[in-house]
């Protein structure tokens, strides 16, 4: 018994390759996993995403078992549960004695610290190696971002596209280009045909898990029914089947698009398991790419799928760990405002954000556009608090975890990192919404007007935003036509737009 080791699965790292695994020898290692208080309160996760770590954490432990491994697994209802993963860990080095515990590098800095004073203070030397999954380590990202004053996904994505070999004709794209971006912008006409998401029935295990969820965590957001989010590798490989088939054809013509009452349109809705472990992200590409090799789907849709996994998860990764603990702390615009309750209840006259924000109560999911442009959007024009901003997401998202929300949030959305790796405040009057939605049409305010009571409160707190920054943004060259407009505008159209966002943010707080 002596001779074993303890590894380490946490909640994210559900994947027989995960790196921790490569080290264990099945015939006498053990593997630890806890369902921890600590891990799903330190922010108030939504229910259904509680629901579904835990889940398919324990069909990872039956399939582990299943096959061959020892499992020392630590239900959250266990009597003997200290409620955190050192407490959880030292019952276990106190049982097993084991000659050392290995674990994959965690996906928080927050967690990566705890780990760091496990190594100084437990009583068994830790290892902790690094997480495989990803496409790019710590040490390249550091040397591709160093000399550079600005990190730009663009030029980061062509070497990844290099490098896999995805879409490539030798050193060349397919197609020519590398980016068909500005083919992903399409609204919704008449005469589509939504498909629909793919759903998994509970089975026991799941249900006994929706119960506990129940019962520990009523008074945390989000519903939790119905649940059907696949909670096995087999299951999303399933999802991932359907969306290849189904929605991949025209996810680029329209991931842009926003339509109410629709919550998933053509989005593959796979992100959350590809985060956890259940699906590889250079799988997922590589069905993509293969539709288009066969020609069941269009470039355009093809290269926009790949390059949010290649491109823009592998960057956000990178920028998290090359800039933490310090990024977490970034308030470039000095922004304070408390978050508005409406953000938890949905109560709001504005209907693109009620549309966002109940569909995220309902399903624990958004599509990028909608994060971006209207619950980010709007944050960023309203000054609100980053730090609460920032831990809504990372509370309300399925697919959430801080290496990929917080950079998200501190640095596309809210702009509070100056400028690192967004070439601009990500910021746009109604117009935006309504070109991209017909959430308008069913709005109490009037897209169509500029100021007063009646008209949408993005338009003045657009202009209201542009004056109140203006001081650190009017150099930016991107802003450069919208404060020239500013500046030739009338005074008394200045000072209408600011006094209508000053009536509408005094409401707000």
């Amino acid at each position: 018994m002596n001779s074993c080791r303890l590894i380490i699965i946490l909640g994210d790292q559900l994947s027989v390759g995960i790196s921790a695994l490569s080290y264990a020898d099945k015939c006498c290692d053990v593997i630890f996993m806890a369902e921890v208080s600590e891990e799903v309160t330190h922010v108030r996760y939504h229910k259904k995403k509680i629901a579904f770590i835990f889940s398919a954490m324990r069909h990872f432990s039956n399939q582990l078992i299943e096959s061959g491994w020892r499992v020392h697994y630590v239900p959250l209802d266990d009597l003997h549960n200290t409620g955190s993963l050192t407490g959880e860990l030292e019952r276990a080095i106190e049982r097993y004695q084991p000659s050392g515990v290995i674990v994959t590098e965690p996906g928080e800095w927050r967690l990566l610290f705890k780990m760091r004073s496990w190594v100084k203070n437990l009583r068994c030397p830790i290892k902790i190696v690094s997480d495989t999954r990803f496409l790019v380590s710590h040490d390249e990202f550091k040397t591709w971002a160093l000399g550079r004053k600005q990190l730009r996904m663009e030029y980061f994505y062509r070497e990844m596209r290099k490098k896999t070999g995805l879409l490539m004709d030798g050193k060349q794209p397919i197609a020519g280009r590398w980016n068909f971006d500005n083919q992903n912008r399409k609204s919704f006409g008449n005469g589509l045909i939504l498909p629909k998401l793919l759903r998994f029935e509970p089975d026991t295990v799941t249900k006994n898990v929706l119960n506990l969820v129940a019962r520990r965590f009523s008074d945390h957001f989000g519903d939790l029914n119905p649940f059907y989010f696949a909670v096995t590798k087999r299951d999303a490989e399933r999802a991932l089947e359907h969306f290849i088939t189904k929605c991949l054809p025209y996810f680029g013509d329209y991931q842009d698009a926003m339509l109410k009452g629709e919550s998933f349109l053509y989005h593959s809705v796979l992100s959350h398991y590809m985060n956890c472990g259940l699906l590889e992200p250079l799988e997922l590409c590589q069905r993509a790419a293969h539709a288009y090799d066969i020609g069941c789907a269009p470039i355009n849709a093809v290269e926009g799928f790949i390059r949010q996994i290649i491109g823009w998860r592998e960057f956000v990764r990178g920028i998290y760990w090359l800039k933490m603990p310090e990024y977490r702390d970034q308030n470039f615009l000095a922004t304070e405002r408390p978050l508005p309750e409406f953000y938890w209840t949905g109560n709001t006259s504005m209907c693109c954000l009620r549309e966002a924000i109940n569909q995220t109560k309902e399903e624990a999911y958004a599509h990028h556009i909608q994060r971006l442009m209207v619950t980010g959007n709007f944050a960023l024009l309203s000054g609100i608090s980053t730090q609460e901003v920032h831990e809504w997401y990372l509370a309300v998202y399925a697919d959430a975890y801080e290496w990929v929300e917080l950079p998200n949030v501190i640095g596309m959305s809210l702009f509070a990192d100056g400028g690192l790796f967004a070439s601009k405040p990500y910021a746009a009057s109604g117009s935006y919404i309504n070109k991209m939605s017909n959430y308008c049409s069913s709005c109490k305010y009037d897209v169509s007007q500029k100021i007063g009571a009646k008209a949408c409160p993005f338009n003045y707190l657009y202009w209201n935003f542009l004056a109140s920054n203006e001081k650190k943004l009017r150099t930016n060259p991107r802003l450069r036509n919208s404060y020239a407009t500013w500046r030739r505008m009338a005074d008394d159209s200045k000072k209408a737009y600011l006094k209508s966002a000053e009536s509408f943010l005094t409401k707000l707080r």
